[in-house]
């Protein structure tokens, strides 16, 4: 018997009436002329019994359950959606088995600095909060909670133009300037009244999305809206782009009129050098996937890059982000700060990166199962648990600080070891 069919007979008995007689269990035990698999999986995730609180979490996955059964199935929908077969998606977690760390030893990492300058400010950790739009979907207080959250654990928070809180009140709950997210749409008018706005709330950079340039099949979400049976007219007038618009924070007093997208399918250089001429803020791409590009927004004179394919929600190429990540680096060549994100999970993924040479890594979808399930203290939580994973990483690779890590401590699975 293999061990595929013996794990289903057993699973087989342990759901039959006799596995429950007087509470008794099934043992398991070995069938004859097979083995026990190595290792064993002793105490396997079992996403049916759900955490209570925050500190009961072990990792960020112990949240995602819990979001779940919170958050309407519409909702949960748009946050967990990729694109077509969500090839992409997958790939962004998958991608971070192709590479292994090689840690190193007898260096003094009794003490680790995680701080991190980005753009002429220091942060006390590389880890980013991503901007995810519309956060009261998710829970009550929405951005806000997760503005707090970033305060408590000072990370940088980056700000979504379909935000359900305005710039001025997420940057005042957050103690420090954000960082703004910037959806161009069709509309020259509408993106340079987002763009004022942001850098007058005191917002030192606007991270420019080019990943959003067209449709997308977001089957994961569809289908769970087919299940959700509540009302939604309260808080979406689908009538049209404009009216649903206006109720957006960051979209109030502006001009809608002739609005088609709230991306832009047109959008060249030379939008980005009208935005430079109409902004102090510095810019930053968020959605460069190829070295060529990269190399233009260097020639181009922006300001970084993120590193980004939307956390798999834009397009289905099938290419991760930490697979991309070296050859952008490998054109920037050290002249811009380059951010990523899309797949972070761990410390360990977090670590790879920077090893790489990654200034930061933003985080998106683990923060929001921490705001679904409990709020600001999920979020907390989430990144107290990344936080302490990277810690914990970068004194195995005997890296006392972010500077300490390097490309050597990185291998691809499969390549040649240099000696």
């Amino acid at each position: 018997m293999s061990d595929e069919n013996r794990r289903r007979f057993l699973q087989f008995l342990a759901a039959s009436p006799v596995a429950a007689y007087a509470g008794s269990v099934i043992p398991q035990t070995l069938v004859p002329g097979t083995r026990e698999a190595d290792p064993r999986m002793w105490a396997p995730y079992d996403p049916t019994h759900l955490i209570r609180g925050p500190k009961d979490a072990i990792n960020v996955f112990d949240f995602e359950p819990v979001c779940r059964q919170n958050v309407p199935p519409a909702h949960f929908g748009y946050m967990a959606s990729g694109i077509d077969d969500e090839v992409t998606l997958r790939a962004n977690r998958e991608d971070f088995l192709k590479l292994q760390l090689r840690p190193r030893r007898l260096v003094d990492v009794s003490k680790v600095d995680m701080s991190v300058d980005i753009l002429g400010t220091r942060y006390p950790t590389p880890i980013v909060i991503a901007p995810i739009g519309g956060q009261k979907s998710f829970h009550a207080e929405g951005e806000v909670a997760t503005a707090r959250a970033a305060k408590a654990g000072n990370h940088l928070m980056i700000l979504s133009t379909v935000t359900t809180s305005g710039v001025e009140e997420v940057t005042k709950e957050r103690g420090a300037p954000v960082w703004y997210q910037l959806y161009a749409t069709n509309k020259w008018e509408v993106a340079k009244g987002l763009v004022t706005r942001a850098e007058k709330a005191g917002c030192p950079v606007v991270a420019v999305t080019i990943d959003r340039n067209g449709g997308r099949n977001q089957e994961t979400l569809f289908r769970l809206v087919r299940t959700d049976t509540r009302n939604c007219d309260a808080c979406h007038d689908r009538s049209s782009l404009t009216a649903n618009n206006r109720r957006r924070a960051m979209y109030e007093g502006l001009d809608l009129s002739g609005l088609t997208h709230t991306q832009s399918s047109a959008m060249t250089w030379d939008f980005l050098k009208r935005l430079r001429d109409t902004t102090k803020m510095k810019i930053v791409l968020k959605g460069i996937l190829a070295h060529e590009d990269a190399t233009l927004a260097v020639q181009n004179g922006m300001d970084g890059i993120i590193v980004s394919n939307h956390g798999g929600r834009s397009e289905d190429s099938g290419r991760s982000t930490i697979d991309a990540l070296p050859e952008i680096l490998a054109a920037v060549k050290g002249r811009m700060p380059v951010l990523v994100d899309s797949g972070f999970r761990r410390g360990t993924d977090i670590c790879k990166a920077l090893a790489m040479g990654a200034n930061a890594v933003c985080v998106g979808r683990p923060y929001i199962w921490g705001l679904g399930a409990f709020g600001q203290p999920g979020v907390e939580r989430v990144m107290e648990i990344l936080r302490t994973e990277l810690f914990a990483i970068m004194q195995q690779v005997g890296a006392p600080t972010v500077k300490s890590l390097t490309p050597a401590m990185v291998r691809r699975v499969g390549a040649t070891p240099s000696v």
